[in-house]
């Protein structure tokens, strides 16, 4: 079904313009780090957010939570997401959030992981709505920044509350709904649904922006959910994990209706020079280096004959050696 009210629009969210179908690049822990949010905005990305930040290990000063907050002007407008399940912890997160000067703060009510779910937090608090309404509202009131969510269908198939809840978290002052198609039991596994978040946009009492998010892998993908549903804004994960410049592909489309060709193998190792070369700088050589691995290897996906080269991009602690075996990629599959 079409939605009838898709009128191109700028989205706002609380002062924050995004402009019209925006393309956001979702929170992935051990992805969206400084480098990886480097790369994805000079493709085009909308609007980014920091990895997802424990508002226990914020309170207590854990030095790698405080490391995550730090964001830069090049990266804005963007959001620090925090998760947890105690009310007075998430407050307390997000002041501090607050003063490392986002655009946002985001609450992660959307994490599947059973080690973050069965305490209650992320998408384990699908279960107790109230207590997410009531998180929600009390970081509404202790920060001056907008303040968002993310989260799921519900719990499980039997308990699929987003509609209802949409309309409470937006009673309780947030400026903007991320929504992911699954339900806390499916994890990443089927098909995401989007029935359910045009539902939610199509409801005459939402006036705040909804985006969708899961399963949006091609520029075709990206316009039907707009298209289709109605949404104010796309949320894209996985899919730009190796594969960052989908932004750019997706955008193209979305102003031409043309595809872009693919990148080219030596594009692609220029690229991986530039995402290296960030992560050096932001994290030295021996965290750099081991942070990249899942990138580089990524971002040569189904080259022929290339399980040698790639074990030397994985197993690599020295940066000239990097570099070198990117340049013979260039040379033998470019």
């Amino acid at each position: 079904m079409t939605c009838g009210n898709c009128l191109k629009r700028s989205v706002k969210i609380g002062n924050i313009d995004l402009g019209e179908r925006p393309v956001l690049l979702a929170p992935m822990e051990d992805v969206t780090d400084a480098s990886f949010r480097y790369i994805c905005k000079q493709f085009g990305a909308d609007m980014m957010y920091t990895e997802f930040i424990s508002s226990d290990g914020l309170i207590r000063d854990a030095a790698k939570t405080i490391a995550k907050m730090q964001v830069t002007d090049e990266e804005r407008p963007i959001g620090i997401q925090i998760y947890g399940h105690i009310p007075d912890a998430m407050v307390e997160a997000a002041v501090r959030a607050e003063e490392a000067h986002p655009d946002l703060i985001d609450i992660n009510f959307g994490c599947p992981v059973n080690k973050i779910a069965r305490r209650g937090a992320g998408s384990g608090m699908m279960r107790y709505p109230d207590q997410m309404v009531e998180i929600t509202r009390r970081v509404v009131e202790a920060v001056k920044l907008p303040v968002t969510v993310k989260t799921r269908l519900g719990w499980d198939e039997d308990s699929k509350i987003i509609v209802e809840l949409a309309e409470r978290l937006q009673d309780a002052g947030i400026a903007a709904l991320t929504i992911h198609g699954r339900t806390r039991a499916q994890l990443y596994k089927g098909v995401a649904d989007w029935t359910l978040i045009g539902e939610v946009k199509r409801n005459p009492r939402m006036h705040i922006p909804i985006i969708g998010n899961g399963d949006i892998t091609t520029p075709e993908g990206a316009k039907e959910a707009f298209d289709r549903y109605g949404v104010d804004g796309i949320m894209i994960g996985r899919a730009s994990f190796g594969h960052p410049w989908i932004f750019r592909e997706v955008k193209h489309y979305l102003a031409t209706g043309e595809l872009l060709p693919p990148m080219s193998v030596r594009e692609r190792v220029d690229l991986a020079k530039r995402h290296l070369a960030k992560s050096l700088a932001c994290k030295g050589d021996r965290v750099g280096i081991f942070e990249m691995r899942r990138h580089l290897s990524c971002y040569f996906k189904g080259l022929e004959n290339f399980k040698e080269t790639r074990l030397k991009l994985v197993t690599s602690t020295d940066p000239a050696e990097l570099y070198a075996t990117l340049d013979h990629i260039a040379e033998v599959w470019g």
